[in-house]
């Protein structure tokens, strides 16, 4: 096995930071257990304590932030350093306990916070930050890894800010978000975090990955690189998914479609329920096997005495079930949604180079003859106005816009142009 940073594509020099605080990071706990050692044994009247905060002058830090566009890596670059600074080595040698469990998701002392729904609530945030000040079990570090942090609500960034502020000795805090504007990540926060900024991976990058890691085909996986334009995920995806391929591919047909308004709200409609198809088949398993767990769980199919006044309790479990799955829903709605809008912002992404003749080579190398037509009958501007429609689309989700609406919205303007 590789270390715990080969699948960080693309992001040579954030690497070498990364290690440069692992590096020290484990020289804090070197010098803190010597000077426990050359303390002695410890009195009753004075608690034992573990090495001190960490100094930031030595390359590492009690919080950090990964920012970077989506594909970049921010969640695999804050699971590797959290490897790192678990590893027995120091390194992140992706062979020690330490390593091994970090990746698998099944240290004990690492904690993930994946959010689910559109938001992460300040509820959740006050139980991590409590359990995350407890001493390391390992005897190493306590890690938060926060994935999304732009999703914290208000009070939930106060809960995480207090703890950032005053931190436990041996807690660390990753966080995630796609920039430090103020919109993405607090001011305050930000001020207390030192960030890590990841750029968009390479195509060639990505495409040595498929081949390498997944033992896809080199023509396949450049296609599937340059067309995922630098996402890691979605490369692998086209690349192993035909029903992804057919959804991109439904996706690129949308320009063709826009023959009137009637037209414009029949491909809104079409691409809705395309993503609204993508999310339920990605959920449906997940959501029967927790419903099914919690309703084991709380006594369902049992014949003991007072099984039946259990599950009639039980109502107020199973419906919060049901509020978390259904904001889940949503969610991958709308992940679903915008990855089908990064493919259209795509295609006239191509147009728009086409028509200004720029020497860079297309991110659809498949519709390359479509996008080039549509350079010539819309030119640069018309080109310009209707990848600016797209990009407009998806901010508008962001705020919280009906998607439906928001669509609608942008198939007109693409049809207007």
């Amino acid at each position: 096995m590789s270390d715990v940073f080969a699948d960080l594509v693309g992001q040579d020099e954030a690497v070498v930071e990364l290690r440069r605080a692992a590096a020290a990071a484990a020289a804090v706990l070197r010098a803190g257990a010597a000077a426990l050692v050359a303390a002695g044994p410890v009195s009753g009247d004075e608690p034992a304590s573990t090495p001190g905060g960490v100094d930031p002058s030595t390359g590492m830090t009690h919080a950090w932030i990964f920012t970077g566009p989506p594909g970049s890596g921010r969640s695999v670059a804050a699971r590797a350093f959290a490897a790192a600074l678990q590893c027995v080595h120091g390194t992140g040698c992706g062979e020690c306990p330490g390593c091994h469990t970090t990746m698998g998701g099944t240290h004990a002392d690492v904690r993930m916070v994946v959010p689910e729904g559109l938001s992460i609530g300040v509820g959740e945030m006050r139980a991590l930050v409590l359990r995350a000040a407890s001493t390391p079990s390992g005897g190493r570090w306590q890690v938060v890894i926060i994935e999304d942090a732009d999703r914290l609500t208000e009070a939930a960034g106060n809960a995480l800010l207090k703890a950032i502020e005053e931190p436990p000795p041996r807690t660390v805090f990753l966080l995630c978000a796609p920039s430090t504007h103020p919109d993405d990540i607090s001011v305050t926060i930000r001020s207390r975090c030192r960030v890590v900024p990841l750029r968009q991976p390479p195509a060639i990058a990505v495409a040595e990955v498929l081949v390498r890691r997944d033992g896809i085909a080199p023509d396949v996986a450049q296609w599937a690189a340059a067309a995922a334009q630098g996402h890691v995920g979605r490369a692998r995806r086209l690349a192993r998914d035909p029903e992804a391929r057919k959804r991109r591919e439904a996706v690129l047909a949308v320009p063709r479609r826009l023959t009137g308004v009637g037209a414009a709200f029949d491909a809104a409609s079409a691409l809705i329920e395309a993503a609204e198809a993508e999310a339920e088949a990605s959920v449906t398993e997940s959501d029967t096997t927790e419903r099914a767990a919690l309703e084991t769980a709380l006594g369902a199919g049992g014949t003991g005495r007072g099984t039946a006044g259990a599950m009639r309790g039980a109502a107020g479990q199973l419906k919060e079930l049901e509020k978390r799955q259904k904001s889940r829903a949503t969610r991958a709605q709308r992940d679903a949604l915008d990855r089908a809008l990064v493919d259209l912002a795509g295609f006239y992404r191509d147009a728009l180079t086409m028509a200004l003749r720029a020497p860079v080579a297309p991110v659809h190398t498949d519709t390359a003859a479509l996008a080039g037509a549509g350079a010539q009958k819309w030119d640069a501007e018309g080109s310009l106005r209707r990848l600016e429609a797209v990009l407009a689309c998806r901010a508008a989700i962001e705020a919280n816009v009906k998607p439906r609406i928001a669509v609608e919205a942008m198939m007109l303007a693409l049809w207007k142009g």
